[in-house]
């Protein structure tokens, strides 16, 4: 991976896999409308799930889980918000962590936390 953007498109391919594996259904996909951003919108026993995925390099300063911000949160929350009401969703919605380090032999480390917003972030 030579750029943050094609880690980053790395790190999703990933995550993606790792949903798909655990049951979720892919809704979307790097869903934007204006400024509003959702990496992945997937959801699983009828529970809409909006989900960050972070990747870094492993070694990397700071790690996946502390690169997102209070701030960060808060735009998930708005972006969130539009998508469910373009979508007209309603039920349930969880907003997920999912942080990977990928190593120099292109294996990795996936961690997925689950209600990042109720943890204080």
């Amino acid at each position: 991976m030579n750029t943050k953007a094609a880690t980053g498109t790395h790190g999703e391919d990933i995550a993606i896999d790792y949903l798909r594996q655990k049951g979720y259904l892919i809704c979307n996909r790097n869903w934007r409308s204006g400024r509003y951003e959702i990496d992945i919108v997937a959801t699983k026993y009828e529970v809409t799930h909006i989900i960050e995925v972070r990747t870094r390099k492993a070694g990397a300063i700071i790690s996946p889980e502390k690169s997102i911000s209070a701030s960060k949160v808060s735009a998930l929350r708005r972006a969130a918000a539009a998508y469910l009401r373009q979508n007209n969703i309603r039920g349930e919605v969880e907003f997920d962590l999912i942080a990977i380090e990928i190593f120099p032999d292109e294996s990795y480390d996936i961690r997925f936390i689950a209600n990042i917003a109720e943890q204080g972030w």
